[in-house]
């Protein structure tokens, strides 16, 4: 068992133990109090006299009082018992999403490690070749290229990481034009094409597609969104990148031919910080920002975003804008 399946089983066991706690006292307290109020009423019954003109008159009265108190003590004790429920489970889902993000926080802190000890060793290690050892040109230029991959990806990852934080704390001014759609998306998936020629990345962009939007965003939510597709794809399968107009609307498909997503999952994918099973599991490269930080720009932009599965195999991230 894992470190978070441990802090959710604490979490459920001292919850359920609480909770079981204050049910058993507040069922004593008040058996307690009806026992009290039926002492009282045969404490009063036994001292009336019978022979009392007003004796019915009295035991009507004194009955009446039994059942208002133990009406009272019904009320009191429902509506605390209502309200520690409900505090109760308000404590509990905030206790187990406080663990959940910790884990994802500690999972993203791997990640991130990981992400910038990669380029930056890549990197280094290509530099001191190229000043340590002559080297033919070609290779010289394929020691170049590979850095510049490797420094456009560390950029990619600070990007995320700065954006992402704007905009979740409302710092980033959006500052919205009409602009060309098609040829964002087409000079996106050339600029992946050209970093990665050894993938299958296909572009079919419907052209002359405006939408009011932000250029750096939308850039930023295409190159996720390839990039996601690239990560979770075999190296022989394709990425196909499909920009179409569906009525009043800019409908954007990303679809590659990996393992696909859970249904369980879809929901979650979007969530900050997640990503599919934990960093000594997982084998793709990630800090869990990516699809976050696309939700949240299509938000932005008026647009919605959704994930269903690419038939026979793989995902298909589907993302609509309004046209202007």
């Amino acid at each position: 068992m894992d470190a978070k399946k441990k802090d959710y089983a604490t979490v459920t066991i001292v919850y359920w133990f609480l909770l079981l706690y204050i049910v058993a006292v507040l069922v004593w307290w008040f058996i307690a109090l009806q026992r009290q109020n039926n002492q009282m009423y045969m404490f009063r019954v036994q001292e009336l006299k019978k022979d009392d003109p007003a004796y019915f008159e009295k035991m009507v009265e004194i009955e009446a009082q039994r059942k208002s108190k133990t009406t009272a003590y019904v009320g009191e004790g429902a509506t605390f018992l209502l309200l520690t429920l409900v505090g109760a489970v308000f404590v509990y889902q905030a206790t187990r999403r406080q663990i959940r993000l910790s884990h994802q926080q500690q999972n993203f802190m791997m990640a991130v490690t990981h992400e910038l000890k990669t380029p930056i060793a890549v990197t280094r290690l290509n530099l001191e070749t190229l000043q340590k050892r002559k080297l033919e040109e070609a290779q010289q230029q394929k020691l170049i290229s590979n850095t510049l991959q490797e420094a456009n990806r560390l950029n990619d990852l600070c990007n995320n990481i700065l954006i992402s934080s704007q905009l979740e704390a409302g710092a980033y001014l959006l500052n919205k034009d009409e602009l060309d759609l098609s040829k964002l998306v087409d000079d996106c998936v050339h600029n992946f094409a050209v970093r990665y020629p050894q993938r299958q990345i296909e572009g079919q962009v419907q052209p002359e597609l405006y939408v009011e939007g932000e250029t750096v965003l939308l850039q930023m939510l295409v190159n996720n969104l390839v990039e996601n597709a690239l990560k979770y794809s075999p190296k022989e399968g394709k990425v196909t990148v499909v920009l179409k107009q569906k009525h009043q609307h800019a409908v954007l498909c990303v679809m590659d031919e990996g393992a696909g997503i859970p249904d369980a999952e879809k929901k979650r994918v979007f969530e900050k910080f997640y990503r599919i099973g934990s960093e000594n599991t997982r084998k793709t490269k990630g800090t869990g920002l990516g699809l976050y930080l696309s939700k949240k720009i299509v938000n932005d932009h008026n647009g919605q975003i959704a994930v269903t599965d690419h038939l026979p195999n793989g995902s298909n991230f589907t993302v609509t804008l309004p046209l202007t």
